[in-house]
């Protein structure tokens, strides 16, 4: 704690001080709360787009073995689908407990060209499958972005609320006690001189009065 004055513009400067700190301090812990819980749906959402994508690999891995059937080679060419590229992913920004987070709004995939009569009929259940692979991943590092942000937010706010708790707060309380303490001294001691000084003009008057 710094030196402070020990005047009444210093002390009304503190109570201020406290009454601004009191007053946002509620509001840096309702935040921080909310980060905590917007966190924890963030994580939850993370391992249930986690769990469904590891499903998909696995749904993806039954039937990926017909791509070697020799029909299929001829019709088409499967680097155009078998890891479909996003033609264009459209993200939003969303302020969400006081957080500016990127949120996956859609994607959209150019569309492929083959023969419907020479290609066989799973290619189109395999293609949509891929693409909801591709999206999903997508939105998976979205949410890991989230959480990320949401950290940081929620680390500097948490830094905010132990400033004001565990030291802006304590602090102004304390120099409002040495303020006061000190003050009511002096208007003890201001007190202590006039009465002396009162008597002192008491006595004298009594001297003149029997020496007149």
């Amino acid at each position: 704690m710094g030196k402070i004055k020990l005047t009444k513009g210093e002390l009304k400067r503190q109570r201020d001080g406290l009454k601004q700190f009191q007053h946002y301090l509620p509001t840096l812990q309702l935040k921080k709360q909310q980060l905590q819980m917007k966190i924890l749906e963030a994580s939850r959402a993370l391992e249930a787009k986690d769990a469904s994508l590891a499903e998909q690999r696995r749904a993806m891995s039954r039937w990926v073995g017909l791509l070697a059937d020799p029909m299929m080679l001829e019709s088409m060419d499967f680097k155009e689908w078998l890891i479909p590229s996003p033609e264009d992913v459209s993200i939003e920004t969303l302020n969400i407990a006081g957080a500016d987070m990127p949120v996956l709004k859609d994607v959209r995939f150019k569309d492929v060209d083959y023969d419907l009569y020479l290609t066989p009929f799973w290619v189109d259940q395999g293609l949509a499958v891929m693409r909801r692979f591709v999206r999903d991943d997508i939105e998976a590092g979205i949410i890991r972005e989230q959480i990320r942000i949401l950290q940081k937010e929620l680390r500097v706010t948490t830094q905010r609320v132990n400033l004001f708790e565990k030291v802006k707060i304590p602090e102004c309380l304390e120099n409002i006690r040495v303020i006061r303490i000190y003050l009511g001294d002096q208007q003890a001691n201001a007190v202590g001189i006039s009465k002396v000084a009162k008597k002192k003009i008491e006595v004298m008057a009594q001297l003149e009065a029997v020496t007149a």
